[in-house]
């Protein structure tokens, strides 16, 4: 009776010491840009905490943990101004022993940044930058991609559309550089999945005012006559990240056919019609926090925010090195919602992860798609995959 009372004294010594530590702190940063891009739509306008929202709820289910291991999470924001630098701001959190930054920039801010604080042993997560070129040619080995990159996108939409057998597209393309590089995206898709667009077409952005009194009118008019006098095709596949045309063009083509890409059927990480796989928990709660839904920033920078927390747990430290290098490893994965637990890509650091397809109320489908298979994982048939990576993490 005595030796185990013993050991029930000797447990509990060491439990009440642990919790009497003081807790490890894990510094998480968050960066982003000065302005939300504006929408179309008045009902879809981003909130002015779009992405950051994510990131404080995600902060929120890490203590919840880490209070049993001992571990506190911290977010340290940092709303960048106009023409301010990102690469000193990361910089800054970086000599704060901010180890980990979740970043909302553009391709080339990123990527400055990512340099600036090469040496300082932080790594940023790309929660918002869809760049392909990010995870290829210009990829680092201290910038994790949460974010889907263009080519998943695109090769998600395609994997449906081609079991749908609608395999003739019609692709209208803007006329900004970010079009032209989802235009890529979906192209090098049509001939990887055996799509064929029938023909392209560019809309230009002549400018002016986006909403007038007259608007409903002129737009009535002028979207048939654009889409006029195509060859037969099954789909209209639009390419306009900018948000210059795509919303006018459902319902308003001059053939009865069904609008995907950047308007109607659209691939995303995250939409809040979503509810399977537990989904309805999170929307729940993070509607309850901030009385709007989830967007896919929000959730990009939710699971950026968990996957330091699981790793951290796992690692059983807050050690920025160790927590990189289990999430590099082979034992890593995080769960979000989507059916499966996500990894990363060992050859660029990108978040493999299921797409969702839908069209602003309800999730169409999931991709991958059945029967689109792979050696190792059939979410490696989204995006480039490493046989014809170009990536040399550096």
């Amino acid at each position: 009776m005595i030796k185990p009372l013993v050991g029930v004294v000797a447990l509990s010594t060491l439990v009440t010491s642990a919790l009497a530590a003081d807790p490890l702190e894990v510094r998480i940063g968050y960066l982003r840009r000065a302005a939300v891009r504006q929408t179309l739509s008045l009902v879809e306008q981003p909130a002015e905490n779009d992405g950051v929202a994510g990131a404080r709820l995600a902060v929120e289910d890490n203590n919840t943990t880490g209070k049993f291991l001992n571990q506190h999470f911290t977010l340290q924001e940092v709303h960048l101004k106009q023409g301010e630098d990102a690469s000193k701001a990361a910089v800054t959190l970086a000599d704060r022993n901010t180890a980990f930054i979740i970043v909302d920039l553009p391709a080339d801010a990123l990527l400055k940044a990512a340099e600036a604080i090469r040496d300082r042993g932080a790594v940023l997560f790309n929660a918002a930058a869809t760049d392909d070129r990010l995870r290829e040619e210009d990829c680092r080995a201290n910038v994790i991609h949460v974010a889907p990159s263009r080519s998943m996108l695109a090769d998600a939409l395609a994997q449906y559309l081609v079991w749908k057998q609608w395999k003739r597209w019609l692709m209208v393309v803007g006329s900004h550089v970010e079009d032209k590089l989802y235009a890529e995206a979906l192209r090098r898709a049509a001939a990887r999945f055996g799509a064929k667009i029938v023909q392209e077409r560019v809309f230009e952005d002549t400018g002016g005012a986006r909403r007038t009194d007259s608007g409903v009118t002129l737009i009535q008019r002028q979207m048939p006559v654009f889409t006029q006098q195509a060859p037969a095709y099954d789909i209209l596949i639009v390419a306009d990240e900018s948000e210059v045309f795509a919303p006018y063009l459902p319902f308003r083509t001059w053939d009865p056919r069904p609008v995907a890409g950047s308007a109607g059927l659209e691939p995303k990480s995250w939409d809040a019609a979503h509810d399977q796989w537990g989904a309805v928990q999170i929307q729940n709660r993070f509607l309850k926090l901030n009385s709007r839904h989830m967007t896919a920033l929000d959730m990009q920078a939710w699971t950026a925010a968990r996957m330091i927390g699981e790793a951290a747990s796992r690692a059983n430290s807050g050690d920025g090195k160790a927590v990189f290098d289990f999430m590099t490893g082979p034992d890593f994965s995080v769960a979000a919602f989507k059916g499966q637990a996500l990894t990363l890509r060992s050859w660029n650091l990108q978040l493999r992860q299921p797409i969702l397809l839908a069209d602003g109320r309800m999730v169409v489908s999931v991709s991958p798609q059945e029967g689109f298979l792979h050696q190792l994982s059939e979410l490696d048939t989204l995006g480039v995959d490493q046989p014809e990576s170009k990536c040399k993490l550096r």
